[in-house]
């Protein structure tokens, strides 16, 4: 059964520990419930947002004038290779049992916090790999239809830190369908960070177990694997996206800067660093702007390390630090988190949908 309450304070709900209190907070545990409050709550014409790990959330200290719908369904079917996990699955969960069971395609994305349902929104990946690779199938509950939808991988628009969710609420994620390859052995490593630590060449493989205790350790090392005795965690991750420049953008990159990472896309864009620009941007490890941070260990994280910080502070960082790399290279950076009654592009806050 649901459980259902009034001015839960979100805070307590994501991983920055921010956010005001919701007029609604309704848990499920089914996918019945799940769908049952959601419709609820539009036939109510009640704003609805959706929570699970809160890890991607950047949420007003407004809160949200609306139902929170926390997901926390559980469930997973392992029929060989292919693998499918109720929304509600807690990520690194899901794949530290994928490497137990000897499947390869996401041991690279272990301790990535939050829930399975979210990670065909944002296409999670990290290390090489994104979860555009191995999905399969998204079974979502179409709102707007009031019907049970399945999305083949093709239909789902997976685009870097991207998919044809992202930026709409119409779908609710039910379960995620990957395939993944019954080898015991990892991907090809293409990351050459990872590759160097594991000992191995790029475009190698290695052990399933030596790739998830070796992802750990980086992210550990970067603030990034969840840890209440570190503060530096206590962040969304990756704030800002790392830019993709068309050729006339790079060319303009290329007239004031020397020495910034290149990737070259498929499309013929490349991509850059936002960390590297960040941080020739003048902007430090620890670089701090009242009780918020940029985290200690890594330039990309912007953290909420004390009690006294508020959504505001955050994003005054966040607009500090956007406009110094405007300002010295020309490049816009994009928020990589989910904002919710708030907006970066000007000192105010957004209505709430």
């Amino acid at each position: 059964m649901n459980v259902r309450c009034q001015d839960v304070r979100l805070s307590g709900y994501t991983t920055l520990r921010l956010g005001g209190p919701a007029r609604t907070f309704v848990e499920v545990t089914t996918e019945d419930e799940l769908i049952e409050a959601v419709r609820t709550a539009d036939h109510d014409g009640e704003p609805v947002l959706l929570l699970g790990g809160g890890s991607n959330l950047v949420v007003s200290d407004a809160g949200f004038p609306g139902t929170v719908v926390r997901i926390g369904t559980r469930g997973v079917t392992v029929n060989g290779g292919t693998v499918t996990a109720q929304a509600g699955e807690d990520w690194d969960g899901f794949v530290a049992r994928a490497v137990a069971e000897g499947l390869s395609g996401v041991e690279c994305l272990s301790g990535i916090p939050g829930r399975v349902g979210a990670t065909p929104v944002q296409n999670v990946g990290a290390y090489g790999q994104d979860v555009s690779q191995t999905i399969t199938e998204v079974r979502v509950w179409d709102r707007a239809a009031e019907t049970v939808r399945v999305f083949s991988a093709e239909e789902c628009g997976f685009a870097y830190r991207h998919s044809a969710f992202k930026g709409s609420d119409r779908h609710v994620v039910l379960s995620v369908t990957f395939q993944l390859a019954e080898t015991g052995e990892s991907d090809l490593i293409v990351f050459e960070e990872l590759a160097k630590r594991l000992g191995t060449p790029v475009g190698a493989t290695a052990s399933l177990a030596d790739v998830r205790a070796t992802v750990l350790d980086l992210r550990r090392g970067k603030g990034m694997v969840l840890d209440p005795a570190d503060p530096d965690t206590r962040s969304a991750g990756s704030f800002f996206t790392n830019p993709i420049l068309t050729p006339e953008e790079l060319a303009h990159l290329s007239a004031r800067a020397t020495g910034f990472p290149a990737f070259r896309e498929p499309d013929g864009r490349t991509k850059t660093s936002a960390a590297w620009l960040i941080e020739k941007a003048g902007f430090r490890k620890g670089h701090a702007r009242g009780p918020v941070r940029l985290s200690g260990k890594h330039t990309l994280a912007l953290t909420n390390p004390g009690p006294d910080g508020t959504t505001a502070d955050l994003l005054a960082l966040a607009r500090e630090i956007r406009d110094g790399v405007r300002e010295s290279f020309g490049v816009t950076l994009v928020n990589e988190p989910t904002f919710v009654g708030v907006t970066l592009d000007e000192d105010t806050t957004a209505p709430a949908r």
